[in-house]
């Protein structure tokens, strides 16, 4: 227990660390690298494998805890995501709203193809061997962003993959270039095709890190419970983590009798199905007003913040680097499809705010959510478009089903070979395609 706190007292410094940093060097404030990277950055110094083969500055057994945090803490992550969503708005039926999702979609199965299939030019080509479930990193990275890299790692542990954690730093890796890259090129595209840039105040709090100013600091959720019951984020913590560990515990009794299917799904598919359920009867019972999405969205990016620290502290150097050719190639390849493929539709299909939809979709499919805010933001300061509603929607089902989509290949490639997602994603691409094309001309 002591051990326990320990480490969380240290990824908490860490971070603290990352602020501090941030806000004193410029040029980690004009790249947006965020707090807990920086932080991550640091104790990746202070390892086993840097500082610590000269001086042991952290405990050994720490690192070997720190390295499996974000497989666990992506559980209540991802199955907190049902969680507060709302259903059966007209404005999801909206013709962007649709297509914004169809388009996210699209990326999604792409990116993955791209993994895969550079992957497979690497063994049948070149004749060097990958480790098999290599390419999944790459959607993983670039549309999950760094605490997604605890899906990776988990699903590899699950299925009993020794090379789960140089997985893991893979997908750091790559999320580091996708989120830095990402960025520089959608500012740089503003700067080219608009004459709209962020107020310099705005900007310079997105640069610091912080807001300065109390009166333009926003509130972080509703009091929907009164302290004498319970305290409000304890409530919606509670209903996070209850759920994860009903869903951890249902799973284990799954896998000792060895029900078909369900003995199979990962614990996040099945905790996630789960949280739809439950959503769905405090909707029925009309308790829904007891959970507020802001104080939710807090807690899971609390928990992100941790998982990210925690996976760059704990990036295997010498692994990773022994992969830099494969990672540099499918990182390349990735980012200028993605670009071209969102670019190219965003023209096609949407009628009004192409650069503003472009730049949404863009920096979500390279880094995370917020960078695709902070594009937008840049394009659209005030967010009077309606583009940040169907940017918003749009990636709410992405987030909601890549994670299971990710696994699904990993699990495939793992028990068999590239050539089984390659296929999938392959259909997918061709089915998204086709309906995207289908609708967009059916309802004009």
């Amino acid at each position: 227990m002591n051990n326990f706190l320990s480490i969380i007292a240290y990824l908490s410094i860490l971070i603290l660390l990352g602020v501090v940093i941030k806000s004193k060097v410029k040029v980690l404030q004009d790249l947006f690298i965020p707090a807990s990277i920086i932080g991550g950055i640091i104790g990746l110094i202070l390892g086993p494998d840097l500082l610590g083969k000269y001086y042991s500055v952290i405990p050994q057994e720490w690192n070997s805890i720190v390295r499996g945090v974000p497989g666990v803490l992506i559980v209540p992550i991802l199955i907190s995501v049902p969680l507060g969503m709302e259903f059966g708005k007209k404005t999801k039926m909206m013709k962007n709203t649709v297509t914004t999702g169809g388009i996210l979609f699209l990326v999604t199965f792409v990116q993955l193809f791209i993994g895969y299939f550079i992957n497979l030019v690497f063994d049948l080509v070149f004749g060097i061997k990958l480790y098999k479930t290599f390419g999944a990193e790459l959607n993983s990275a670039f549309a999950g962003g760094h605490g997604t890299a605890g899906v990776v790692a988990r699903t590899l542990k699950e299925v009993g993959a020794e090379y789960w954690q140089l997985a893991q730093g893979v997908t750091v890796t790559l999320a580091t270039i996708g989120l830095v890259s990402g960025i520089i090129f959608g500012i740089y595209q503003i700067k080219m095709n608009s004459d709209k840039i962020l107020k310099p105040e705005i900007l310079s709090e997105y640069k610091n890190g912080y807001i300065k100013e109390v009166e333009n600091q926003p509130s972080i959720g509703k009091e929907t419970m009164l302290n004498t019951t319970v305290d409000t984020l304890a409530y919606h913590i509670a209903i996070i983590f209850g759920v994860s560990g009903v869903a951890i515990i249902s799973l284990d009794v799954f896998k000792y009798y060895r029900i078909p299917i369900l003995s199979k799904i990962t614990v996040w598919s099945y905790g996630m199905l789960l949280m739809f359920a439950i959503w769905k009867i405090f909707i029925k019972k009309g308790i829904a007003w007891s959970v507020d999405s802001k104080v939710k969205s807090k807690i899971t990016g609390t928990l992100t913040e941790f998982a990210i620290v925690s996976a760059v502290t704990t990036i295997p150097i010498k692994a990773v680097a022994s992969y830099i050719l494969p990672i540099l190639i499918i990182s390349i390849v990735g980012f200028y499809i993605t670009w071209v493929l969102i670019y190219s539709l965003s023209k096609r299909y949407f009628k009004d705010y192409k650069l503003e939809r472009t730049l949404a979709m863009f920096g979500t499919s390279t880094g995370v959510f917020i960078t695709g805010l902070l594009l937008l933001r840049i394009c659209d300061p005030k967010l009077e478009t309606p583009v940040l509603q169907d940017y918003s929607l749009g990636f709410s089902i992405t987030a909601l089903l890549g994670p299971i989509l990710i696994a699904t290949c990993i699990q495939l490639s793992f028990m068999h070979n590239y050539f089984y997602p390659i296929g999938l994603l392959l259909g997918l691409i061709i089915l998204t395609g086709v309906s995207l094309e289908y609708y967009n001309k059916r309802v004009g």
